[in-house]
């Protein structure tokens, strides 16, 4: 039996500290991760938008041959296509680093 009497207790000291040092891990890997760039396009490369992995647009490029006045709406589209796909690709590079630093442990809520 563990001191105090209690059954299994000797192993509660240990866990604690592994997770301490995974929540050391995970803020590192956050940190690092917020300086990581991602980037999409769309239309065939007409439009691509560079985020952060703190979700923050950090470029635009337009190709100027998309640039049409007479149909804004298409290159509405392709920003906000690229966009959601840059930002898409950051929450998916979050994901799998974490994932790496958690085991593939599945958090709710955590990232």
């Amino acid at each position: 039996m563990a001191r105090g009497g209690f059954p299994g207790m000797g192993n509660m000291g240990n866990m604690m500290k592994q997770v301490q040092k995974m929540q050391k891990q995970m803020a590192e890997m956050q940190k690092e991760l917020e300086e990581r760039e991602v980037e999409a396009s769309a239309g065939g490369g007409a439009v691509t938008v560079k985020v952060n992995g703190k979700k923050e647009i950090l470029a635009i490029e337009i190709d100027k041959d998309v640039v049409d006045p007479d149909d804004v709406e298409m290159l509405q589209d392709l920003i906000m296509a690229a966009t959601n796909e840059a930002l898409r690709n950051a929450d998916d590079m979050v994901n799998r680093e974490m994932q790496k630093v958690t085991g593939g442990m599945n958090i709710p809520g955590l990232f």
